[in-house]
């Protein structure tokens, strides 16, 4: 049976540090994806590395920091890097197929369906998508960063069995091993908490403009999703196969979800919450373990302007998220019945339906229990 699988490779990965393409490592990446390909997985790969590509065919000395520099060195480099993974891939028989993507691509349900669709025609036919930010049109305030994002919003999106990040160093240590020889690698975390970010670090390389931190937060959200996370080293031949199998130089994160559907992982990860709710223990318990509805009785406090069928965070009293969901109230009749019982609120307002937010149009960020 063909499994699906995600693969993220980020610029230091591709590149040399002074900039430019390493045309061996994208041959050895080639290499190891082709040879999963053919061994029937269904692979997919988000890819780092188009300023890092271009930036010295523009002539730039170091990497850019100004956007229209960087939007310049991509659309440079984006031509160069889809040529040097088209011949390598060639080269074992393996067709590929570029798809750049924004984050507003995945804010809006009709552009993500149609990405999903093309993907999936992609792999139907055997053809691997090669998957980018599209560096070219996109504003710093909306970047996915060094893509680890982006990878973990593919792996959700089409179900993956496994998202694979790829970098430098094989895995998550207790401190940073370059500089403490005692620090231990973890080789697997069944909990993304604040420990784990806490150990995270800072960025990474210079050539990248990811880091550990970023890499954990893309695990967080494809855990979360119901995809397992192996971050850490592929150097060797057999070491990319040996991670995807269980086996790999680095740390695994595992995950008790399921798969979510599209429409809760727009909910939760794509859609733009217009107001924000407030509720007390009692509402958080049953919405985030007791997969409930929110109920007018359980509301504390309403900001922002929204109206039904519009997206609510939802918080607790001590303002920390619990989930999202589509809210059934204008902000000014939820706030006119918070607190109140269904009876009372009955009596004051005239609404579709009862609850404030049915638990079928609702998503736990939190990291409560889920049911």
């Amino acid at each position: 049976m063909q499994q699906t699988i995600v693969i993220k490779i980020g610029s230091s990965s591709l590149t040399s540090d002074e900039g430019g393409l390493n045309r061996h490592k994208i041959a050895f990446f080639a290499s190891e994806l082709s040879k999963l390909h053919h061994k029937g997985y269904q692979v997919l790969l988000v890819t780092s590395g188009a300023v890092a590509a271009g930036f010295r065919e523009m002539g730039y000395i170091s990497r850019p920091k100004l956007l229209h520099e960087k939007q310049a060195s991509a659309s440079v480099g984006q031509a160069l890097l889809m040529q040097a993974y088209h011949e390598a891939f060639a080269s074992h028989s393996v067709g590929v197929a570029q798809i750049l993507l924004t984050r507003s691509d995945f804010s809006n349900r009709q552009r993500i369906h149609n990405a999903s669709m093309t993907i999936e025609e992609l792999l139907k036919h055997r053809v691997i998508p090669i998957i980018n930010e599209n560096d070219t049109v996109v504003v710093d305030e909306l970047k996915f960063g060094d893509n680890d994002m982006l990878s973990a919003l593919v792996a959700n999106l089409v179900r993956a069995r496994q998202l694979a990040i790829l970098t430098d160093v094989d895995g998550l240590y207790t401190d940073n091993p370059r500089s403490n020889p005692d620090a231990k690698r973890l080789g697997r975390v069944d909990e993304i908490g604040e420990e784990i970010y806490r150990i995270a670090g800072g960025s990474g390389s210079s050539v990248g403009t990811g880091g550990m931190r970023s890499k954990i937060e893309a695990a967080r959200i494809a855990t979360r999703g119901g995809v397992p996370v192996f971050i850490g080293r592929v150097a060797e031949e057999g070491d990319l196969r040996a991670a995807i199998e269980g086996d790999g130089k680095g740390t695994y994160f595992v995950t008790s979800e399921h798969n979510l559907p599209m429409k809760k992982q727009w909910l939760g990860f794509h859609s733009s919450p217009q107001g924000r709710i407030t509720v007390d223990a009692g509402a958080e318990h049953a919405l985030a373990v007791g997969g409930r509805s929110l109920l007018p009785a359980g509301v504390v406090a309403v900001t922002g302007d929204f109206h039904p069928g519009d997206v609510v965070e939802v918080v607790n009293v001590d303002n920390q998220t619990i989930g999202r969901g589509v809210v059934n109230y204008a902000n000014w009749q939820l706030q006119a019945v918070a607190g109140l019982s269904t009876e009372e609120v009955q009596k004051r307002i005239e609404v579709n339906r009862i609850e404030v937010i049915h638990r079928d149009e609702w998503i736990t960020l939190s990291v409560h229990k889920q049911m």
